[in-house]
């Protein structure tokens, strides 16, 4: 039976209500990755520091242990596009455990700049993952009819699929 986790960041809680739709509709656990030390709510310092850290390729220790990755088959990866690329907590994320033979499906929000080199990151960091395509998942709307085209790598049986809400 496969196992499924849905791991991710979130500074404005978009992408956490993107992974709260994933979750309630396939199930699983579910794993909010949060940096030690949080960043700035205020719009522009934020900018500031990720702009920085994502230059300098930095990757700020997280606030929790992460879950035991050998329990999993498929994993879930939520993160805003900041500045083109994946947020730098996430970038910890993946760095932090073995993914290999595993599947990732890459979930991204992005305020305009969709994708863009999101996935290409996490296959740099998350060796040995089957990393399937990247979900533009500003859509709300579109999660379940996306998921739906996943169940034959995600169901844990043939019979089970995953339920629309």
């Amino acid at each position: 039976m496969k196992k499924t986790l849905v791991a991710f960041y979130s500074h404005s809680g978009v992408t956490k209500k993107a992974a709260g739709q994933i979750h309630a509709i396939v199930g699983g656990d579910l794993f909010e990755i949060v940096e030690q030390n949080p960043y700035p709510r205020n719009y522009n310092a934020v900018v500031e520091q990720a702009k920085r850290e994502i230059a300098q390729g930095y990757q700020p220790p997280l606030k929790d242990d992460l879950p035991e990755m050998s329990k999993y088959d498929v994993i879930f990866v939520g993160s805003p596009n900041w500045w083109s690329t994946i947020a730098p907590p996430v970038a910890t994320f993946l760095s932090s455990a073995d993914f290999g033979h595993k599947i990732i499906i890459p979930f991204i929000t992005h305020g305009g700049g969709g994708l863009n080199r999101t996935v290409g990151d996490m296959k740099k960091l998350a060796q040995g993952a089957n990393i399937l395509d990247g979900f533009d998942a500003n859509h709300a709307a579109r999660i379940p009819a996306w998921l739906e085209t996943l169940n034959t790598l995600t169901s844990r049986s043939p019979e089970r699929k995953f339920r629309r809400t």
